[in-house]
């Protein structure tokens, strides 16, 4: 126990608690994916088995699995004399590994609320019970039997638990990243948040150090969000509205095998952070955006190679972005006319998606977002909401889009969606882009700088 105890020195909590032994039952559905309840019921009783093994009791065999997880907790207290702490991480993953399958993540999912349900009912045996997850499924359809639960997910006290403060990087890792910017790897890694400071991820951080200071996606390249594509085809979601979402305590809380809703679905596997938190009246509302360059960059460029389909996104993603740079508007009209002529005609056929008016803004939105700069969907002005904002080091670009429909420059002209911009002292450029759904292109672009 002494060696233990010498791993605190020189920390705020060495002199400030008693550490005191306790069994302890450690539970991880990290490993394995049930593809149904008996794949399930197997990982039950190989956890029981582990933690019978550890903590030296035995169990009743013959008993199902949450009657074993209930004995196995009675078990380790009447061998130590101590009440038991749990431990239980990734309580989540055997739903969300099955989420695109309703017909098996709901049985397993009632399977989980019956075994979590033992620690309601052992709550004599029990000193502590911490439980971690990706998502935060609602108490009705998994906790209902755990009342007691304290949900720490957005609790200011905690809100740094999770990642790397910029104090941190700048203190602790200082003499491994002497000589970097400071302020592109809080753009690039930074943005977390939980009602509280902003952190980073700290996979992001020591594999940017051991990668020799390369900015790439390291945290995102970790795992594909297939399931989110596919909800934005199927739901035909408008991407542009991922610059202004707005949630309230009942929607983050609410999150369910049948009923999934994307933005809450964002938020809850880090693509999204809580910008900051507004009370209004009695109700307290959620700003939600995007965390950082890496997610803004790399979501988006998944998003935009999923919904177009295209063979060789890169070439003409970055011939679109040089003519942006270059402020070169016939380049830039050539390489968005390129970019939806290259559209295979048979990925849609099914879902129709050329016919939805907001799928040209959504494609467009997501390749000019993952560039990396800032973006505003419907910025609003004086004169009405101009349909896309491009900040760029040396120019501005407004664009507005039509869809079967005429006049996309003139609405801008009229409008003077410009005079918002004028102050910043750059080249601003009025870009109206109309689609024919027909032809499933660009009809007509015509842009003018002011």
């Amino acid at each position: 126990m002494g060696a233990f105890f010498a791993l605190f020195k020189d920390l705020h909590i060495y002199d400030k608690y008693e550490f005191k032994p306790y069994p302890v039952i450690r539970i991880s559905f990290n490993d394995g994916r049930p593809y149904c309840v008996a794949d399930l019921h197997q990982k039950f009783y190989g956890l029981m088995y582990f933690n019978q093994q550890a903590l030296g009791v035995t169990c009743n065999e013959q008993l199902s699995a949450g009657d074993c997880f209930a004995d196995l907790i009675r078990q380790a207290y009447l061998k130590y004399n101590e009440r038991v702490v749990i431990l239980i991480d990734e309580y989540d993953k055997p739903i969300l590994d099955n989420i695109e399958a309703p017909e098996i993540a709901r049985p397993i999912r009632d399977e989980l609320k019956n075994f979590y349900s033992v620690i309601k009912g052992s709550d004599e045996y029990i000193k502590f019970v911490f439980i971690t997850g990706v998502s935060k499924f609602s108490k009705v359809s998994l906790f209902s039997g755990l009342n007691n639960l304290q949900d720490i997910t957005l609790h200011p006290r905690y809100a740094t638990i999770t990642g790397y403060t910029q104090r941190d990087v700048e203190t602790v890792f200082s003499e491994h990243l002497e000589g970097q910017d400071f302020e592109k790897i809080k753009a690039w890694y930074n943005g977390y948040k939980w009602l509280g400071e902003g952190v980073y991820n700290p996979f992001d951080i020591l594999l940017f150090i051991a990668n020799g200071f390369d900015y790439r996606n390291y945290w995102f390249s970790t795992g594909t969000p297939t399931f989110l594509l596919k909800l934005i085809e199927k739901n035909r979601y408008f991407l542009p509205s991922l610059e202004g979402v707005i949630k309230d305590d009942a929607m983050l809380d609410s999150f369910d095998v049948d009923f999934i809703d994307f933005e809450t679905l964002l938020w809850q596997t880090g693509y999204l952070t809580i910008e900051r938190k507004e009370t209004l009246g009695n109700k307290i509302l959620y700003h939600l955006a995007l965390p950082n360059m890496e997610v803004q960059i790399s979501l988006l460029g998944v998003i935009a190679d999923f919904l177009s389909r295209i063979r060789n996104p890169v070439a003409l993603s970055s011939a679109m972005l040089i003519a942006l740079l270059e402020q070169n508007l016939e380049g830039l009209k050539n390489a968005i006319t390129a970019l939806f002529a290259a559209i295979p005609y048979n990925n849609f056929t099914g879902e129709k998606l050329y016919m939805y008016e907001g799928y040209y803004a959504s494609v467009l939105y997501a390749y000019i977002a993952a560039m990396g700069y800032r973006v505003i969907a419907e910025d609003a002005t004086d004169f009405g909401r101009i349909d896309l904002t491009l900040l760029m080091p040396e120019s501005i670009y407004l664009f507005e889009f039509k869809v079967d429909g005429s006049g996309a420059l003139e609405q801008i002209k009229a409008k003077k969606y410009h005079e918002k911009y004028v102050a910043e002292g750059k080249p601003i450029y009025l870009v109206g882009i109309e689609f024919d759904t027909q032809k499933r292109n660009v009809a007509h672009l015509a842009y003018e700088r002011v």
